[in-house]
């Protein structure tokens, strides 16, 4: 379904990706992950049309997604900062990202599951860190998209809404989703993600199962064997 073809975008003399090729062909979960600096998030600014790539093309669908904008509405982005102005209320947020997308969309039941009627009526800029992202939470999960983007969407999240974000995620997943994920948390990515893109220095270091991962660096877990890449 996503298919990216020899990908590159400098910004200056910084080369941040390097001829990146991959494809994705079904639902599932894939984590993309690197040190900082590796390219992650220009990759995923380039897939949702948000940074214009110097070369190379990605296809949705088998179609071009630099020949129309039309493809942003099959994607769910959580950003790993999502920025609003600070005098808007939550209630104004979630109606004017449905109107913008003018999609059907459910927030009512996100809101409820964590907890922010009591915020609705309450200026972001009050909000803690926390509760803003329950708040991009909702605004990415409350469209029917088939693939979702999460820029690392655990940040600022206490334990328990932790665990209703990854049960989110999971049932994401098993409707056939595509969701693509950033973490520095590797036990999350561990728990969740079936395939791992690892960027180094803006070229694919490896693409394979966590289990290839762990057999290549001869690791017992995620962490050990990122670990393993990096100091190698």
């Amino acid at each position: 379904m996503i298919t990216v073809s020899n990908i590159k975008k400098s910004f200056g003399k910084l080369q941040v990706l390097d001829d990146i090729s991959f494809e994705v062909n079904k639902g599932g979960i894939v984590a993309i992950l690197g040190p900082n600096g590796s390219g992650k998030t220009t990759f995923l600014k380039i897939l949702l049309g948000m940074v214009i790539a110097d070369g190379g093309k990605i296809l949705y669908k088998e179609k071009d997604i630099s020949k129309s904008h039309e493809y942003r509405k099959h994607i769910g982005y959580l950003p790993q900062i999502a920025r609003f102005p600070d005098n808007l209320k939550v209630r104004e947020v979630i109606d004017m990202i449905a109107d913008v997308r003018n999609e059907p969309s459910n927030p009512d039941d996100l809101i409820k599951l964590f907890g922010l009627e009591p915020f609705l009526d309450k200026n972001l800029g009050n909000l803690s860190g926390g509760t803003r992202q329950k708040v991009n939470i909702v605004l990415t999960f409350m469209f029917d998209t088939p693939v979702i983007v999460l820029d690392e969407p655990t940040a600022g999240l206490d334990p328990v809404s932790l665990i209703k974000l990854k049960d989110l995620i999971n049932k994401a997943k098993a409707t056939g989703k595509i969701i693509l994920i950033t973490s520095h948390i590797m036990s999350l990515v561990e728990e969740l993600a079936e395939e791992v893109i690892f960027l180094l220095e803006g070229s694919i270091y490896f693409k394979g199962t966590i289990g290839e991962l762990k057999t290549r660096t001869g690791s017992e877990d995620l962490e050990h064997a990122i670990a393993a890449i990096l100091e190698s």
